[in-house]
């Protein structure tokens, strides 16, 4: 099975998947908000870090699921 067709039986089939993609997509629409801006104030800064860590936490656990299923589904 395709990674994308994956992602779609998962977020269909899995709420832990479901929840995680939610939320990576509402800290990517955070983050595109903070780079529209010319000029971040050091607030900013410290905020789009500590967002882009979440993202990555999450698209990690993304991945890890995607693993796990396969594996179970062999």
């Amino acid at each position: 099975m395709k990674e994308k067709e994956l992602k779609e039986l998962l977020l269909k089939k899995d709420e832990v998947f479901r929840k995680a993609y939610k939320q990576h997509k509402q800290l990517e629409k955070k983050l595109e908000k903070l780079k529209q801006k010319d000029f971040l104030t050091e607030v900013e800064n410290m905020e789009e870090k500590e967002l882009k860590k979440k993202k990555l936490f999450l698209k990690d656990k993304m991945y890890y699921l995607m693993i796990e299923y396969r594996k179970a589904h062999k």
